[in-house]
């Protein structure tokens, strides 16, 4: 039986301050409603709201949901109206979307297709080594600045660290530009609108710079392997484009998975039974990286469009309507995850993990198999060298970024080893 959305309630403002600080309770609200809910952000159309674990996934899977307005429907990219929000400058405003993500059909499969060769789980593998110096020497460092057992921040000195020295040096990013993109991606990861206009022309500027350097000089690298493709075929990519893959594969490729290991580390130090078992068996932390990443950061996606009269958990969304799939409170629906708060580390096969936290379907994320690898080796490496690890402040201490979209740890204050008695 369908049924329409309750158009009668109080829409749910994703970026409401009440909504933001208690994300986990506020969509599983929306979760628990009992038909689809109307919601928006930043005085956006009307969107409806994809709570329960199979509707999101419908939502991600059906082909007949786009990133993107249709052509003939007077909506506009609801993207545009959130960087309008912030007073981006006009020209600016297509610099700040994921390119791959906020494109469909055959310009999204000629687009994904020029760098998911360079990101397979097999390419990816083979980088491993390379993960476990830079992780070791991260360590290194931490034990020499923490390891008396003065607190130290842990997302500063690791969890950042990591994942944007491993996608610059997979991507091709030299390292004298690397402050810049950083600067970028963190006026991006806070909307802080104030400074992203300056910052995204400045990388805009380097980006530029680095493929330049790459045509005079090539390298083993995702930059080099994108300009010689170009060069091969002169319709296969425009230099906008190029640039655009870089921003999209940079700013994805080490957001998340900071956020990830941040949050990962809390959830262990919160679950004790459950990192005593990885302990005792670590075998088992693939397994748990996918548990941690059900439980990860992502709260929602980008709105869809229907391009045509869609039924979704038994509400119809008209043709031209956008949809939000709600990640989080599906990947913590007790439908298909019993006792989905708890963390359980072999919840979730390797091969056929179910959680939606890297999205489904043909715009599943592309750097997974980096996320994985990288969250694996920083975990387990962290927990083997320091077992004692502790956090230095109590739990209701530890502060969060209330921004929409990810929930993760602002700062993540621990101990290496146990102060003396």
């Amino acid at each position: 039986m369908t049924t329409t959305a309750n158009t009668s309630a109080e829409p749910v403002d994703l970026f409401a301050p009440e909504v933001v600080a208690d994300p986990w309770g506020a969509h599983a609200k929306v979760r628990e409603a009992p038909t689809l809910q109307i919601g928006g952000f930043m005085g956006g159309p009307p969107m409806f709201l994809a709570a329960r674990y199979e509707d999101v996934r419908q939502v991600l899977m059906d082909p007949r949901f786009l990133t993107n307005p249709l052509p003939d429907s007077p909506a506009e990219d609801i993207r545009n109206g959130v960087f309008r929000h912030l007073n981006m400058p006009e020209d600016l405003i297509p610099w700040l979307k994921n390119l791959i993500n906020a494109s469909d059909g055959e310009e999204h499969a000629r687009l994904r297709k020029l760098v998911s060769y360079a990101l397979t789980s097999h390419r990816v593998g083979k980088f491993r080594p390379r993960v476990e110096e830079l992780t070791a020497t991260l360590l290194d460092k931490l034990a020499a600045q923490g390891g008396d057992g003065t607190p130290i921040d842990l997302v500063q000195t690791f969890c950042y660290p990591l994942p944007v020295t491993v996608i610059c040096e997979l991507v091709g990013v030299d390292e004298q530009d690397r402050p810049q993109w950083r600067a970028w991606s963190d006026a991006m990861a806070t909307l802080d609108g104030e400074r992203l206009p300056g910052e995204v022309r400045a990388t805009l500027a380097a980006a530029r710079r680095m493929i330049e350097r790459r045509r005079a000089e090539p390298k083993d690298d995702l930059v080099t392997a994108l300009v010689q493709a170009q060069e091969k075929n002169e319709g296969l990519v425009t230099d906008d484009e190029l640039v655009g893959v870089l921003f999209s594969l940079v700013t994805a490729g080490h957001q998340t998975t900071t956020y990830l290991i941040g949050n990962s580390v809390l959830a262990l130090l919160e679950h004790p039974h459950e990192l005593a078992r990885l302990k005792a068996d670590p075998t088992l932390w693939p397994q748990a990286i996918r548990e941690l990443q059900r439980l990860g950061p992502i709260q929602f996606g980008q709105p869809r469009f229907a391009t045509e009269d869609i039924e979704v958990g038994g509400t119809v969304i008209p043709r031209g309507m956008p949809i939000v799939p709600l990640i989080m409170a599906a990947n913590a629906d007790p439908r298909k995850f019993p006792e989905p708060d708890k963390l359980k580390i072999d919840r979730l096969a390797v091969g056929s993990e179910s959680h939606l936290g890297f999205g489904k379907g043909i715009h599943r994320c592309l750097g997974q198999h980096v996320a994985y690898l990288e969250a694996e080796v920083a975990l387990r490496g962290l927990f083997t060298r320091f077992p004692d690890l502790d956090l230095a402040v109590p739990r209701a201490e530890i502060p969060w970024i209330l921004r929409p979209g990810f929930t993760r740890t602002k700062d993540l204050p621990v101990r290496l080893v146990p102060p003396a008695s």
